[in-house]
């Protein structure tokens, strides 16, 4: 689509040299650590929602978001197919009972979103179903964001030939081989479909509560600090808007003393 959102992303932005960015990682990663330990003291809830391509780095993103907190205080939830069992329930049930207690992190590596990618793209879910998910999530998100929960959703954009590079390195190398799949594969066929999909998701979804973030990531170390940015950004502003006192870099940073950022409203869908 010319003129979605996606169409609009610059996925060839990239971090300026290895040294900046183990710079700026290890800043960051302390600045999270330091945010968590207030998300704790004052019982905040974090979500997490990780989407995108295929191969298009959530996970690698995923472990430099976490490499440092303390574990006691975060979940990664890596989310499949349903079970047979969960078929048995309303497809937002599984969802729920995986969210995190008050005073913790939870990603979840995809998401309730597959209703509308996947699901949508694949068949498995009717229209009907699909179409009625969308009012179904924003209603899910709003409860818990009016109830003391910070959502963030993160969604990595790739272009099509970076996709192919990493799906052929992947199959050349015997320790990455798992990684792809003939399911990759198959949706990669499918590329105008889910694009037609994830802009209607966009549409559909980007709410002020629950805002999409689109990760521009042919660059894998561009994509990391920017994940970490965004995800600090989005605690700050929580705090300062229910006059939680933030630590002490932040303070800093208001004086100068340290480098800061802020959440542009680039980093956002519009």
């Amino acid at each position: 689509m010319e003129n979605g959102y996606l169409a609009k992303v610059d996925v060839t932005k990239k971090i300026e040299s290895k040294s900046k960015y183990n710079k700026k990682l290890e800043k960051y990663q302390r600045r999270l650590l330091a945010l968590q330990q207030i998300v704790k003291e004052e019982k905040i809830a974090v979500v997490l929602v990780m989407e995108g391509w295929d191969a298009a780095g959530k996970g690698g993103a995923i472990k430099r978001v976490t490499e440092h907190l303390d574990p006691r205080g975060f979940q990664v939830n890596p989310i499949g197919a349903p079970a047979p069992h969960e078929k048995r329930y309303h497809y937002l049930q599984r969802f729920w009972r995986k969210l995190p207690q008050y005073g913790q992190i939870t990603i979840f590596d995809r998401s309730w979103y597959g209703r509308v990618l996947v699901e949508r793209v694949e068949g498995f879910a009717t229209k009907e179903e699909w179409t009625r998910a969308y009012d179904e999530i924003n209603d899910f998100e709003k409860l818990l964001t009016d109830d003391h929960y910070i959502i963030g959703k993160f969604f990595y954009h790739i272009s099509k030939d970076e996709q192919l590079k990493r799906f052929k390195d992947r199959e050349n190398n015997p320790l990455k081989r798992w990684k792809i799949t003939d399911e990759d594969w198959r949706n990669r066929e499918k590329w105008g479909e889910y694009v037609e999909a994830m802009e209607d998701m966009f549409e559909k979804t980007n709410k002020p509560n629950a805002k999409w973030h689109i990760i521009e990531s042919n660059d894998k170390l561009y994509a990391r600090l920017k994940t970490l940015k965004v995800i600090i950004a989005l605690i700050e502003d929580y705090l300062l808007e229910h006059n939680i006192e933030l630590p002490s870099y932040y303070y800093e940073m208001k004086e100068g003393k340290t480098e800061g950022f802020e959440a542009n409203q680039d980093e956002v869908v519009k």
